[in-house]
């Protein structure tokens, strides 16, 4: 099932010939675990520069708190962990990935831990944890609740001690430049210093990470709007399943603060949902109560709000040893207690919000795009692994492995030729637009209210009509437009891919994995057993 829209090629002039230039092997764009191991990797056979709009610490990753899941006790099985991520995936997984990621899981984290990962240990071996939809306890942490930065701080290390490694941070890639629109030579993007910078490069790996900021209530950090998405969807890439947003059930909910994560390595330990009236409610959407994948126990927690005509639910954690708490999850203890909450008295008021997309730029099992040399690994990716439903931590395994693989098929292609010597000249002037001119932060801050009212944990036909008019009407204001800062071209961006996830979740006319449509609840495997696929050069 594909789907057809042609937005602008370029987003701002470009001129080959007067830019300023860099030249690279291997161009790795982003840097949380998947672009940093991919860099790692890459870097043993050449040289590798990584861009990152923000800092190196300014990533999902670093947020990650519950772990990352793999085969690491004896009682736990590879076959296990392939049907769990099977049932999680609701038919749209692929299997040899499935199988691929999971069996080198475990070699790649005693890699993490012999690199300075500070795995927690439990006599001498990496400590396992259970998460809802795993059958066996395989989600390692560290830490505590900060698994993410012990990774994050282990793979930055391991980049900076490596001499064929260049980094740049505040660098915010604007585009991915092609040759004739076949074979990606490299980006176009802004150094915050330095101004417009063309980085060519033989091989580029995307590894941007996800789109959480497009919507209203989201776990993700400030870098994660879509911007690799965008970009690849301009060049020609196919992405696939951006109907899949995955929602975490339970995010702090303080008015007028920032949502924060409640991991549900909290409810693997024991934590209960309860309603405003302080009732269990789990069992009745489903069997595994609070043990149930994230996206029924987003779609329960949202019924409960709606039935008891609340703005949240609470976990219930009375009965956990207050010492236990504050050392298994030490950045939630210190969240907690900045607003006076006592986990031994009080409950912990959550809802959902928008956590990880599972859609992205579809690849094959080796981390290779729809465009020549042009790779894409960890949440910008599709990879197939998720399928329709992303299992608790697989979400960091996937980076890790699929980092790696993207980071040793990119500098294996470098061998076999050298267009980095032979840039094209690119040429691009956009003409100038006479339109009304939008303010982007009022456009970015409705489109975010607009995607959480319309494309959110739940979706109908008529919402979604009318967020694709609403998108298309913002669009003909801001996308003929061009910017000279991060916040337009963040606005550009957004516009683009909320208008994609739109188109996607109105033709998946069914209910599947984190896609819920309210006018089609049941999963219709005779139609839609399927990926959509959308691509601006599909015909």
């Amino acid at each position: 099932m594909t789907e057809k829209t042609e937005p602008r090629r370029y987003l701002i002039n470009i001129d080959s010939v007067s830019a300023q230039q860099l030249f690279t092997d291997c161009l790795v764009v982003g840097a949380g675990i998947a672009g940093l191991r991919a860099a790692i990797e890459a870097a043993e056979q050449c040289k590798v520069t990584i861009v990152c709009k923000g800092g190196l610490k300014e990533s999902n990753t670093w947020k990650a708190q519950g772990g990352i899941a793999s085969v690491l006790k004896k009682t736990d099985t590879f076959e296990a962990h392939i049907a769990d991520t099977f049932n999680t995936g609701c038919g749209l997984y692929e299997p040899e990935v499935v199988d691929l990621v999971v069996r080198r899981g475990p070699e790649l984290i005693e890699q993490l831990l012999r690199w300075g990962t500070e795995f927690d240990m439990v006599d001498n071996q990496i400590a396992v944890t259970l998460e809802g939809g795993h059958s066996h306890p395989r989600v390692a942490h560290a830490h505590g609740d900060e698994t993410g930065r012990m990774i994050a701080e282990a793979l930055i290390r391991k980049v900076r001690e490596h001499s064929n490694i260049r980094i740049l941070e505040n660098f915010f890639a604007i585009d991915l430049l092609t040759n004739g629109g076949e074979e990606c030579v490299g980006v176009i993007g802004n150094d915050q210093r330095k101004g417009i910078q063309i980085i060519w490069a033989a091989n580029t790996i995307l590894a941007t990470g996800g789109a959480g900021r497009l919507y209203r209530e989201t776990t993700n950090p400030e870098v994660a709007t879509g911007d690799g998405l965008a970009m690849a969807y301009r060049a020609g890439a196919v992405l696939r399943d951006l109907e899949f947003m995955q929602f975490h059930p339970t995010t702090l909910y303080i008015a007028g603060a920032t949502r924060a994560l409640i991991t549900e390595t909290l409810r693997g330990e024991g934590a209960i949902l309860v309603d405003n009236q302080g009732e269990k409610f789990m069992k009745d959407y489903h069997e595994a109560a609070e043990l149930a994948p994230r996206d029924i126990v987003s779609r329960a927690i949202l019924a409960q709000m709606r039935k008891t005509e609340s703005t949240h639910v609470y976990l219930d954690v009375r009965h956990f040893e207050k010492e236990f708490f504050a050392e298994r999850f030490p950045w939630i203890n210190e969240l907690l207690e900045s607003f006076d909450i006592d986990i031994t008295k009080n409950l912990i008021p959550v809802r959902p919000s928008a956590h990880y997309m599972i859609g992205g730029v579809k690849t094959d099992i080796s981390a290779k795009t729809s465009i020549e040399n042009l790779y894409a690994c960890g949440e910008v990716a599709s990879t197939g692994l998720h399928g329709a439903n992303r299992l608790g931590s697989n979400s960091l395994l996937e980076g890790l492995v699929f980092g790696q693989i993207a980071g040793r098929a990119a500098s294996g292609n470098i061998n076999t030729r050298a267009s980095h010597h032979r840039h094209p000249l690119i040429k691009c002037q956009i003409p100038h637009s006479a339109r009304t001119r939008l303010d982007t932060e009022d456009v970015t801050n409705s489109l975010r209210a607009l995607m959480w009212r319309n494309i959110g944990i739940t979706r109908t036909d008529q919402p979604l009509s009318e967020a694709q008019e609403i998108i298309k009407f913002w669009q003909r204001y801001v996308m003929d437009k061009i910017f000279d800062s991060p916040e337009g071209w963040k606005c550009q961006n957004m516009l683009t891919v909320s208008l994609l996830m739109t188109q996607s979740a109105k033709m998946r006319c069914e209910s599947r994995g984190v896609h819920y449509r309210r006018d089609y609840p049941q999963t219709d495997d005779k139609n839609f057993k399927k990926h959509i696929e959308i691509s601006k050069n599909i015909g």
